[in-house]
């Protein structure tokens, strides 16, 4: 019987699977489209959507800066990339403010020829095309270059200057004593056999 057990093993212990549904959540908000078997599909879903409408909830505008923070953290529980989370929160949940429910969808495809398993794609329904993400990676990367490059230019802030070490006065070699010499250590005699 398998009563009231909910969680869905995917034949892999509690760590392996929860960094294998974390790890495959930050994908999908990365490329907005995973591919993987529908097993694994139907699991991350689940996730993904209580987490898109957990960044929802800082759309408010009446929202407590605290509340607001929680909720970042919250996420950031699950996915650990911060550009990622940074993503979800501006663009991605901006995206689907005036939806309930309903973020992902799952593509069946033909099954996997080495192993016949049932594989699929897992998508967001408002996603971008891939040459506008694409394009988006690559205006971030260059920002970040950019003030790299800035940072290497400007004049480093000038140190503190040490106060110069106190040099020890020279010590006066000690004559080396002559060795104790060595005691010599007697031997018990065996005991005699009564």
């Amino acid at each position: 019987m398998n009563k009231r057990n909910k969680v869905k093993h995917l034949n892999r212990e509690k760590g392996h699977r929860d960094a294998l549904i974390n790890n495959m959540i930050t994908s999908l908000f990365k490329y907005e489209r995973i591919e993987s078997t529908q097993a694994k599909l139907k699991v991350v879903r689940s996730h993904a959507e209580k987490i898109i409408t957990r960044a929802k909830r800082n759309l408010a505008t009446d929202i407590a800066p605290a509340v607001a923070l929680h909720n970042k953290r919250e996420v950031l529980k699950r996915i650990k990339d911060r550009n990622i989370v940074t993503k979800l929160f501006e663009d991605i949940a901006v995206r689907y403010a005036s939806t309930n429910g309903g973020y992902t969808r799952i593509l069946k495809m033909i099954n996997r020829a080495s192993d016949n398993s049932e594989v699929g794609i897992l998508e967001l329904t408002n996603r971008k095309d891939r040459p506008t993400l694409i394009k988006e990676i690559k205006d971030k990367r260059e920002a970040i270059s950019d003030s790299k490059k800035e940072k290497a230019a400007a004049p480093a802030p000038a140190k503190k200057e040490k106060a110069p070490k106190k040099e020890a006065a020279p010590k006066a070699k000690a004559a080396k004593k002559p060795a104790a010499p060595k005691k010599a250590v007697k031997k018990a005699a065996p005991k005699k056999k009564k």
